[in-house]
């Protein structure tokens, strides 16, 4: 079967990003179709690329802990 050359992929960049946005949606409680809505995609080599992946934040140890105990993870390849 020939591909389409219409078809995209997405690259392992993109589909982290998806399950950046996933893990932020859960660890949120909140609803994940806003952060998948607001994903901007280039085309490259690798598939299709999010320009704008996640960013997930969270405190390590208690939730009192201070600010400098943070830690920001976004998805980059």
């Amino acid at each position: 079967m020939k591909k389409n050359e219409t078809e995209k992929q997405l690259s392992d960049q993109a589909l982290g990003a998806i399950m950046m946005a996933l893990q932020k949606s859960l660890l949120e409680q909140s609803d994940i179709v806003p952060a998948l809505k607001g994903m901007r995609f280039k085309e490259s080599p690798a598939g299709l690329m999010v320009m704008n992946p996640p960013l997930v934040k969270y405190e390590y140890g208690d939730e009192e802990a201070s600010t400098d105990d943070e830690a920001v993870v976004t998805s980059t390849e």
